[in-house]
């Protein structure tokens, strides 16, 4: 017999991941026993919440989350207040905060809007690290997009260099519609696995590593997305409706089998 969190696992991939709250919900409301590992492995789309010390926003998971309490990246304090929360090292902290300014660049170069957020959190032979990406576009004619990256490194330090294994997820939708196109969604969500070992000489060269990583693992997955995503819903859709008329291209098919079969004359 199947095992039933495979199960539930394989029915959320064939579900919009808009809807993977909605959808997570009712899949725990049918296996509650579940619960537990269906929360941990299923990933959600990214919520935004502002840090009351410093005004800037910051992005919540299951990482920077401590029983109903979030950690700001940006004050390291939780909210709602935790007198017992779990906090990075002084040395990881200080390590957060560079990468924190960093992945700042990193977004607006390649997203130009959108919120980032890095957090760490120490390993017994090394650190753990998970950074946020999410940049939500919305258009004048009612389109709209979201991006969700979850890029969650395991770091273990062997002396002078570094074993990095790196688990990114992306979660990506588009809906858009008119009286011309009707309404479309297309939407879609992709996991890859990367691991390698890297120079370390110097403790900070820690945050390059990871950002190196992260860049080339995300170029790798845009494309494809692209790929599977764009590229196959156009071939669909001109399979499904051609731009020239039904006569049009019975005349180009007899025109084509007419050299075809003087080129075979002159063959023979």
């Amino acid at each position: 017999m199947a095992d039933p969190v495979d199960c539930a696992l394989d029915l959320m991939r064939r579900l919009p991941p808009q809807k993977v709250e909605e959808n997570l919900a009712n899949l725990v409301d049918l296996v509650p026993h579940l619960t537990e590992e269906l929360l941990s492995a299923i990933d959600q789309p990214l919520k935004v919440q502002r840090c009351k010390q410093t005004g800037r926003e910051y992005l919540l998971c299951d990482y920077n989350r401590d029983g109903d309490s979030y950690r700001s990246p940006w004050s390291n304090e939780y909210d709602p207040p935790l007198s017992d929360g779990t906090e990075p090292s002084a040395k990881l902290r200080k390590l957060e905060a560079t990468a924190n300014d960093a992945f700042i660049t990193y977004r607006e170069l390649y997203f130009d809007s959108g919120i980032s957020s890095v957090y760490m959190w120490d390993l017994n032979e090394g650190f753990a690290a998970v950074v946020l990406i999410k940049n939500v576009i919305e258009g004048d004619n009612g389109s709209k997009g979201a991006w969700d990256s979850i890029h969650v490194i395991e770091v273990l330090e062997k002396g002078r260099s570094a074993h990095y294994k790196l688990t990114a997820t992306i979660m990506l939708y588009m809906m858009t519609g008119g009286d011309k196109v009707g309404n479309v969604n297309l939407s879609g969500s992709l996991t890859r696995q990367h691991e390698q070992d890297l120079p370390v000489d110097d403790y900070n060269m820690h945050v390059a590593n990871i950002g190196r990583l992260i860049e080339d693992m995300e170029l790798k997955m845009r494309n494809q997305l692209q790929t599977i995503y764009f590229s196959k819903t156009k071939d669909i859709t001109n399979d499904l409706r051609s731009i020239i008329s039904l006569s049009e291209v019975r005349k180009q098919a007899v025109i084509q089998s007419e050299l075809i079969g003087k080129l075979r004359a002159r063959a023979t």
